[in-house]
């Protein structure tokens, strides 16, 4: 997710332009064998991220989900930004404590001097030289699962099975235009059409996938794999801002038994809702797209108490995890606490 900044001319105007998704302007890649200049190595990268954004965390459940904490630090960006982009004002001084800048931006300026594109998480840092690795949120999560393997944890999922990636690209493709772009394209609408087109195509797109999962516990195969990460980090928002700030309100996901099921069940699974922040996730959307809520008014709803009653989805069968084995606790500096427990 891209910003220019909270309560800036930039975030004005949202919803008064068309919307348009900017690809990945640094889509190097952190392989096993370095062929992008950057090899997997422990305790080099820093993965940045902001709980509020869909996009970021995918890479924050897949880093729990195999393991890497250990070998990829993580930064936790404040929600809200400023006109120099994502900032480390959570920290006690406002500066991230391992790249030692108080600014994202400051990293893609190392990388590339003048840069004056979008700032986005996530975001991977090398940290010796404090330069942006990489930021293409499409394929991050992809080569964790599959170029990370030497560091990940004993009996970590694979989340993107070789017998099962045509299956699971196809799912994630549809996936992504109608449901994980398609809500920001309803969200930012500058015309009536343009936003009847893409609040339809949400929920067709939702109507089309409920049957397979009235059917079987996950998209793809028996297990959890990166096209339930990809559905999880959209769905997990639906209601507290899809809904009402975006206008997706034809319903809401709590409206639709077999997908709020779905949803609850990864919620409740280790990686999943313990990665999640309610409060993040509402303060960044209500208060930096002013474009759209000039107020800036971050609404009390919705009860998040829903999210721990019982989901019943593992009649449905299903292995989440595989052959492998739930991830350990999170650790206590990156904990979130879940809603309806202290």
């Amino acid at each position: 997710m891209s910003s220019s900044g909270g309560g800036t001319p930039g975030n004005n105007e949202y919803g008064r332009k068309p919307f348009k998704r900017s690809k990945s302007h640094f889509a190097d890649r952190i392989t096993a064998d370095g062929r992008d200049g950057w090899p997997v190595e422990a305790n080099r990268y820093r993965l940045v991220v902001s709980r509020a954004c869909p996009w970021a965390s995918r890479a924050l459940i897949s880093r729990r989900l195999l393991g890497l904490e250990d070998a990829l630090s993580l930064a936790i960006a404040d929600p809200i930004q400023d006109d120099r982009s994502w900032r480390f004002t959570l920290e006690p001084d406002g500066l991230d404590p391992v790249l030692t800048i108080r600014f994202l931006s400051e990293a893609y300026e190392k990388r590339e001097p003048g840069y004056s594109g979008g700032v986005s998480v996530p975001a991977v840092v090398d940290v010796p030289s404090g330069k942006l690795a990489t930021n293409d949120y499409q394929q991050i999560t992809l080569d964790l699962a599959t170029e990370w393997t030497a560091l990940h944890r004993p009996g970590a999922p694979d989340l993107y099975p070789q017998a099962h990636r045509d299956e699971i690209d196809e799912v994630m493709t549809g996936v992504y235009e109608d449901v994980n772009n398609g809500v920001y394209r309803a969200g930012f609408a500058v015309g009536q059409e343009e936003y009847r087109a893409a609040c339809a195509g949400v929920f067709r797109r939702l109507d089309q996938l409920t049957p397979r999962l009235e059917q079987q516990r996950y998209l793809v195969g028996d297990t959890i794999t990166e096209a339930d990460i990809r559905l999880f980090t959209t769905l997990v928002r639906f209601d507290a801002v899809y809904h009402g700030h975006f206008k997706c309100n034809i319903r809401k996901l709590s409206e639709m038994p077999t997908l709020w099921a779905y949803t609850r069940d990864l919620f409740q699974t280790p990686g999943f809702g313990d990665t999640v922040d309610f409060d993040h996730i509402k303060r960044h959307y209500y208060q930096v797209h002013a474009g759209i809520n000039p107020s800036r008014i971050v609404p009390l709803g919705p009860d998040l108490s829903g999210w721990l009653v019982p989901h019943h989805r593992q009649e449905l069968g299903g292995r989440p995890f595989g052959d492998g084995t739930p991830p350990k606790p999170v650790r206590a500096d990156e904990e979130v606490p879940l809603p309806g427990r202290p």
